[in-house]
């Protein structure tokens, strides 16, 4: 039997069934074109007989693809057929996905119909199709809750009739994974000829069991999987592609089981998907989740600091992600805050650190999310330790009737300089004065004040831009007083800037 796992993705098809999700046919061209890049093997396009604008999306894509199989699904009906083999005609490798359900539930309820009749449609239809392309793929609906005799008995019957792959759908996501196994596994040895066609899985996420019941059927003789990005689709979803691709890749030489997908375009396709489709991906979402590779328990990020694989099974760059993400709130430890300051180009000593991750405790417990900027206020004085431009006195006068005027002190190298300037208000004029001394070709660009907490005597955020020569320069200061806070975020641009001189 074959190692190489055929990944069948029905984005565009079961996918796009989700309510609110329906995408244009130039959307879908984008899709199409990045699952191609991805390297899935078939991509079902549309339910061409459905809607002119499907019929139109499986021609366009036709064109648009190279090489993976085009997809159009039909019911087991001659017009059906008839116009899915029209929509394929532009498709370099086409392939028409007919069929009718077989379980007790859709023969007596849905159709109307007997055992004997199902099995004659199902024959026929394979029959009808093969006139149009070589490639016909025959699916049994239901057949998570279809007897496994007769699901076997028309299994034989429309490989017979020229099937070359058997899809074996849990259309209602029923079956737990030893079952779905234990029926692709019956199949394999019961079916006359089932070696002629590749067996199928499609699983549904009623139970929250897609992923494992597909898993199941692979590992037991099914080696075309159906599949969606980010596990979208009818009601509770598909199987998704991303968590079997890397299934089988974390678990190759163990399962002697791969697939053609380049693992690295997951994480990029999914967003684009999630974003065409306006569907977010739930944050804990196995592989391309939010937190999938996020650490915030001291414990784990100091075990993910030590060693990757401690805490990760999957290295994040294998799906296209550039690192793991840890994660400070008020569960870090030391070692992700030293983790998190070493990136930002500090290195504390430990009595540093401890003070440090004092206040770094405090605000935690104030807020859900530490950010970049919050290291930089807590790091503050770290950070000017380090400027060849320091402040060293500030003193401004602004009142209702008085004009705003700002007297300061530098540190250059060592060397003290001082000067006084008015402005349009206090910052206006601390930032004038500063400029006497530094430097008269620098601009400012870019002036944003945020609040870190609410309250009047909580620290204040300043990001300011300045422009010097054809570069900008990015600058940020905290303080409680605002104004010492915007000459800070001005100094910290300043002192980026290499040729900055007296």
């Amino acid at each position: 039997m074959s190692d190489r796992l055929y990944i069948f993705d029905t984005t565009l098809r079961d996918g796009e069934q989700v309510p609110g999700c329906q995408l244009n046919t130039i959307e879908k061209i984008e899709v199409a074109k990045a699952l191609e890049e991805l390297g899935v093997d078939v991509i079902e396009a549309g339910f061409p007989v459905s809607s002119p604008g499907d019929f139109n999306s499986v021609v366009e894509i036709s064109k648009a693809v190279t090489w993976p199989t085009i997809c159009a699904l039909t019911r087991a009906v001659e017009k059906d057929i008839d116009v899915a083999a029209e929509s394929l005609k532009y498709a370099k490798k086409g392939r028409i996905h007919t069929g009718i359900g077989t379980s007790p539930y859709h023969i007596k309820f849905k159709l109307n119909s007997n055992e004997d009749e199902i099995l004659q449609r199902a024959v026929a239809a394979v029959k009808y199709a093969k006139k149009y392309v070589e490639d016909v793929e025959f699916y049994a609906e239901d057949a998570g809750r279809s007897d496994n005799v007769y699901l076997a008995k028309v299994v034989e019957a429309v490989i017979k009739a020229g099937a070359t792959v058997i899809n074996i759908p849990d259309t209602t996501g029923y079956c737990l994974p030893h079952e779905y196994g234990e029926k692709i596994k019956f199949l394999m040895e019961n079916v006359k000829g089932v070696h002629k066609a590749v067996l199928s899985t499609h699983c549904h996420n009623d139970l929250g069991m897609a992923t494992a019941n597909s898993v199941s059927g692979i590992l037991n003789g099914a080696r075309q999987v159906e599949v969606t990005i980010n596990g979208i689709g009818e009601r509770a979803g598909n199987t998704s592609l991303e968590e079997v691709a890397m299934i089988f890749k974390s678990r190759e030489k163990e399962l002697g089981i791969s697939t053609n997908i380049n693992t690295k375009h997951i994480y990029k396709t999914s967003r684009m998907v999630s974003s065409l489709m306006n569907m977010p991906v739930q944050p804990n979402k196995a592989i391309v989740g939010r937190n999938a590779f996020a650490h915030s328990s001291g414990i784990h990020q100091d075990g993910v600091l030590k060693n990757r694989e401690n805490y990760e099974i999957i290295d994040p760059n294998d799906v296209g992600i550039n690192e793991s993400s840890i994660v400070l709130t008020a569960r870090s430890g030391r070692a992700a805050l030293k983790h998190h300051m070493e990136n930002l180009g500090f290195t504390l000593t430990k009595e540093k650190l401890d003070e440090v991750y004092q206040e770094f405790l405090k605000l935690a417990d104030k807020k859900k999310d530490i950010k970049e900027d919050d290291l930089l206020m807590l790091a503050g004085e770290v950070r000017r330790e380090n400027h060849r431009i320091k402040l060293d006195y500030l003193q401004v006068i602004s009142g209702k009737s008085l004009e705003p005027m700002a007297s300061i002190r530098l540190e250059i190298g060592g060397e003290k300089f001082s000067a006084t300037s008015s402005g349009n208000g206090p910052v206006d004029a601390a930032i004038n004065a500063v400029k006497q001394i530094i430097t008269r070709q620098v601009t400012l660009e870019e002036f944003l004040i945020q609040a870190i907490n609410k309250g009047s005597d909580d620290f204040g955020k300043v990001h300011m831009t300045v422009a010097h020569g054809e570069r900008n320069y990015n600058g940020f200061g905290a303080h409680t007083d605002i104004i010492t806070a915007s000459v800070e975020a001005f100094l910290d641009a300043i002192n980026k800037i290499p040729t900055v001189k007296k």
